[in-house]
């Protein structure tokens, strides 16, 4: 069953940038609420015409959220709407992270050299979320820049 939403990978995506948001504490639930709100909205609106649940990995680089000692600009933009600042951000998450977020699968590394972890997983039949129960893939990265997830699948299989 081809799926053609992306309502349960942005929600995954969501979910866990603002979970990195309320570890720190500094943000307040209505916050967060807003926040999460705010950048569901957006990834929706970035992701409208790059989502192909029939080839998972097209525009995998163009949907990638990165922070890379440069905040995403979707980021920064929802983060504006509960007035945190950049500086602000760049203390409340880390430096360097990538979430990729693909039909079916959405990943995240922390640091250029980390391991990749899934966050949601399913399968073009049943959606299996494996948020909270963190799977990861420990291979090596190869290279700096920001890949295409599917080069560093083939990469490390």
């Amino acid at each position: 069953v081809a799926r053609g939403d992306m309502v349960p990978e942005i929600a995954a995506a969501v979910g866990f940038v603002s979970s990195l948001l309320r570890t720190r504490g500094c943000v307040s639930e209505q916050q967060l609420q807003v926040f999460s709100g705010a950048l569901r909205e957006a990834l929706a609106e970035h992701y409208k015409h790059h989502w192909f649940p029939e080839k998972p990995f097209k525009g995998s680089g163009y949907r990638c959220i990165r922070i890379n000692h440069k905040m995403d600009p979707i980021i920064s933009k929802a983060a504006s709407q509960i007035g945190l600042s950049l500086p602000q951000l760049y203390q409340l998450l880390p430096s360097e992270l990538t979430l990729w977020v693909d039909p079916y699968e959405v990943s995240y590394r922390i640091g250029e050299d980390g391991s990749i972890c899934v966050l949601y997983e399913a399968t073009a039949t049943k959606p299996v979320s494996s948020y909270g129960m963190l799977t990861c893939k420990n291979q090596m990265m190869l290279g700096r820049t920001s890949p295409s997830k599917n080069y560093i699948m083939t990469v490390s299989s």
